[in-house]
């Protein structure tokens, strides 16, 4: 599907129609450069290289900065590929108006890493519950695991401590509440995954 890669600024919120206050995260989608096209009879598939947000030349590697110059662009730090249904040129330029006429998109983005958390944060877990029986040390406790003689064994996927956020997560379906053209900015309802100033990938 076609999409942008993009920034996210934060959130805010806007006043609806109805006079409703909206929460809404606001993402700087693009502009996005055309670095590399895909074709079915060279790579095998159909698809679309953009680029966004400049790099240095310095920390580009040749091969890279080959493809940039070939494209007639500056090297770019982030690149993604998408699946147009409309022909692209290599230095096209795709702003945030390509989602003028969206209603919903799908972002894709890196949650926050919040490090090694135990059950009660990681999982929602209760605890041990009561304080009482001696329990004064287990209050936030993930309890028996279930391991016995038989299976001698814990069973993967068991629910525990471990590192928790820096995953990459896919929030689809949100709804598009303003397009901003000369600011390149695109304003969705509701949260997206990551810390302001992230890089997020946003599917029509």
């Amino acid at each position: 599907m076609p999409g942008l890669i993009g920034k996210k600024i934060g959130m805010t919120s806007v006043f609806s129609a109805d006079g409703k206050n909206v929460p809404c995260t606001v993402i700087e989608a693009g502009p996005c450069v055309v670095t590399q096209i895909k074709t079915e009879e060279k790579d095998g598939y159909k698809a679309v290289q953009l680029g966004y947000g400049e790099a240095k030349e310095n920390r580009t590697s040749k091969p890279m900065m080959g493809t940039f110059t070939k494209a007639g662009t500056t090297p770019k730090k982030h690149l993604a590929e998408f699946k147009f249904d409309e022909e692209h040129n290599l230095g096209d330029t795709i702003t945030v108006e390509l989602f003028a006429d969206a209603k919903f998109v799908d972002i894709v983005g890196t949650s926050k890493g919040k490090g090694f958390q135990g059950v009660v944060k990681r999982h929602g877990f209760a605890g041990v519950g009561q304080s009482t029986h001696g329990q004064d040390d287990r209050a936030r406790k993930p309890g028996s695991i279930g391991a016995c003689s038989y299976p001698a064994k814990v069973f993967k996927g068991m629910r525990m401590g471990g590192q928790m956020g820096g995953d990459r997560v896919t929030t689809q379906n949100l709804q598009v509440l303003k397009v901003i053209p000369e600011h390149n900015l695109l304003l969705v309802k509701g949260s997206v995954a990551g810390c302001n100033g992230s890089t997020v990938l946003i599917n029509k």
